[in-house]
C-alpha cells in the first residue's frame, strides 16, 4: 500500500477512536486529530511502535482554519498528490442532560459547533481526497475498497429523549449530514456511512457506571464494524447501521 493513501479519524482518545486508529492502522497511515495532543499522542507512539505510520494534528473541527491547517500537514508530510481511503468522524459536542428550561445558548453552541459545524468543516476538507482515491493515478494506486466516510452518531440521533434537547439536535443534525452526503457522494463512488451506537461503550470514563461488561459496547466491536463498512463493494453500500449490546432495551 503506498504511503500516500491514508486514514484520517477525527475525535481520537482512549477508548472508541484509539480501536478505531488501530484497527484502520493495520492497513493505511493515520493521521489522527484531537484538539488536545495529549489524547492522541499515546495511540501515535503505540501505532509506530508496533511497525504502523501514524501522525497525530492538534486539530479543533469546529473552526475553519484549524481544518484547513490540519489538511496542509496532511499535504506536508504525505504529499501534494494524497488520497484518503477512509475519513472518520468520531468527534462530538458535550454530552448534556439537562432540563431544557435550564438549558443555556452557551451550551447549544458548543453542541453545535462540536458536532453539526465540525462534521461540515471535516467533511468539505476531506472530501476532496476521498473523490481522489476513486481516481487510478501513476503516483499512487487505488486503495482495494471505495473510499469511506463515516459518522460517529448515538441512540440521539433517532430517538430524541427528555432532557436530552441539546445532545439531540446535533445528533440529529449530524444524521442528517451523513444522509444527504451518502446521497451525493455514493454515486460517485464515496461510501458515507452512519454508525448509530445505541448503548454505552466500555471506556475509562464509563467504569464508574456500574454496569457489567455485557451491558457495554467494546470499542474494538465498533471498529471492527466500521472496517467492514469500509471494505463493503460499490455493489452493497450500508447507509446506516446500528450497535447494541444484546441486553440493551430499545
Amino acid at each position: 500500500m503506498s504511503s500516500k493513501t491514508i486514514a484520517i479519524i477525527a475525535g481520537v482518545g482512549p477508548g472508541t477512536g484509539a480501536a478505531i486508529a488501530r484497527k484502520f492502522a493495520s492497513a493505511y497511515p493515520v493521521a489522527l486529530l484531537s484538539r488536545n495532543p495529549d489524547t492522541y499522542i499515546p495511540i501515535v507512539d503505540a501505532i509506530n511502535s508496533s511497525g504502523g505510520k501514524a501522525i497525530g494534528i492538534s486539530t479543533d473541527v469546529s473552526d475553519s482554519k484549524s481544518v484547513k491547517g490540519m489538511v496542509e500537514k496532511v499535504k506536508h508530510e504525505y504529499g501534494n498528490d494524497v488520497k484518503c481511503a477512509a475519513a472518520i468522524f468520531n468527534a462530538s459536542g458535550a454530552f448534556v442532560r439537562k432540563p431544557f428550561l435550564e438549558l443555556t445558548e452557551e451550551v447549544l453552541d458548543a453542541s453545535y459547533a462540536g458536532s453539526v459545524k465540525g462534521s461540515f468543516l471535516f467533511s468539505q476538507a476531506t472530501l476532496p481526497l476521498l473523490l481522489a482515491a476513486t481516481t487510478p493515478s501513476t503516483s499512487t494506486p487505488t486503495p482495494p475498497h471505495p473510499p469511506t466516510l463515516i459518522f460517529t452518531g448515538a441512540t440521539a440521533s433517532v430517538k430524541s429523549s427528555a432532557l436530552f434537547a441539546a445532545f439531540a439536535t446535533m445528533k440529529y443534525a449530524l444524521r442528517a449530514l451523513a444522509q444527504s452526503l451518502a446521497r451525493e457522494f455514493g454515486p460517485q463512488g464515496v461510501h458515507v456511512a452512519h454508525a448509530v451506537i445505541d448503548g454505552v461503550i466500555n471506556v475509562p470514563r464509563t467504569q464508574a457506571y456500574g454496569l457489567p461488561a455485557e451491558a457495554k459496547i467494546d470499542p474494538r466491536a465498533i471498529a471492527d464494524a466500521y472496517w467492514h463498512l469500509h471494505t463493503q463493494p460499490k455493489t452493497s453500500f450500508t447507509w446506516e447501521i446500528d450497535i447494541r449490546p444484546g441486553v440493551e432495551k430499545w
